[in-house]
């Protein structure tokens, strides 16, 4: 779907909707597609599984898929839930409910995009306040904490019991949005607790999505690190620090090894803003964005086509390093 595409829709066929409306379309639904955001994260890919699991358990055929990379990350393959997954060219062009789980735009949807277009309805489910509401119906809780708890109240409303399987999925979303519960608010903890009341293993699922790497990541650290850049009248005078990817260090690295450079950069004392620029194989760039208190990258991100949360934001973009890192210098002010 294109931009004009996803502009079409009139406001009066976007609705916000509270979760009891939710739950009635996805328990009156007779099939259902999920659709996971592009290069997906634990939260995305553990909000759609988990939601998956519940309408196979009451006999709606369901569908979940993301449109790139062609496989799911390794590290979360031992997330309940996968056998519902479905490569991005077999998914349904015609299905009664699109659901999307922790897509800020449909641009995020990639090549599945287009899949919007025939289904009978369509829900977003978000807590990015970035979301532009593509859907005809939007559930978008900007105070969650990540997509699972959203949809961990939903199951609340729903009646849903919230067993070990689920609590994988939601946990695994809620652990890494939170950056291991460094970023929480009143009630995260109420709810990792209640995850982890059901049996499964917080440590293992933690580790699995985060402190996991194959050996090849720390040759690319340090070339990548070895080139990182200080500029430190950016932000006006906050600092931005930041660092490029380029496909020659990539090599055969997964794409959470990728991902993963970020939260290292964003560690520098001397930058409020980090940012770190990654070279897709068609030379396009990936830019991830974090800031500790002062600045919200998503305004920053939104401006540059993109979107996401107030300390953690990204966007696509295109030309040389250079001038993205010109243009990010120029935005910060």
């Amino acid at each position: 779907m294109t931009h004009t595409q996803e502009t079409s829709l009139s406001d009066l066929d976007r609705h916000e909707v509270f979760l009891p409306q939710a739950v009635a379309v996805l328990e009156n639904a007779t099939s259902v597609t999920i659709l996971c955001h592009v290069q997906p994260d634990a939260d995305t890919i553990g909000s759609g599984l988990a939601l998956a699991l519940v309408l196979e358990r009451k006999g709606i055929p369901v569908q979940v898929a993301f449109g790139a990379p062609d496989e799911l990350p390794e590290s979360m393959r031992e997330l309940p839930g996968t056998h519902l997954l479905v490569p991005a060219d077999q998914v349904r062009r015609n299905v009664d409910l699109l659901v999307t789980v922790d897509c800020g735009s449909a641009g995020r949807l990639g090549k599945l995009a287009d899949r919007l277009a025939n289904a009978g309805e369509t829900l977003v489910i978000d807590h990015h306040r970035s979301n532009t509401r593509f859907g005809r119906m939007n559930v978008i809780d900007e105070s969650a904490e990540s997509t699972t708890a959203v949809v961990a109240q939903m199951f609340d409303l729903w009646g849903v019991e919230i067993d070990a399987d689920l609590a994988h999925c939601l946990y695994a979303g809620l652990v890494t949005d939170t950056g291991s519960f460094r970023w929480v608010q009143p009630g995260t903890h109420t709810l990792a607790e209640r995850l982890l009341a059901t049996g499964i293993d917080g440590a293992r699922i933690a580790r699995r999505l985060l402190d996991t790497h194959p050996f090849g990541w720390l040759p690319m650290l340090s070339s990548v690190l070895g080139s990182a850049t200080l500029v430190p009248d950016a932000a006006g005078g906050r600092g931005l620090v930041y660092a490029v990817i380029r496909q020659a260090y990539i090599g055969d690295l997964r794409s959470e090894e990728i991902e993963s450079v970020i939260d290292i950069v964003r560690t520098t004392s001397e930058a409020e803003v980090a940012a770190v620029l990654k070279e897709a194989v068609d030379g396009t760039w990936s830019v991830s964005l974090r800031s500790k208190s002062d600045v919200d990258v998503s305004v920053i991100a939104g401006y540059l086509g993109g979107g996401g949360h107030r300390f953690a934001a990204g966007y696509t973009a295109e030309g040389s390093a250079d001038e993205i890192v010109t243009l990010l210098v120029e935005s910060l002010g």
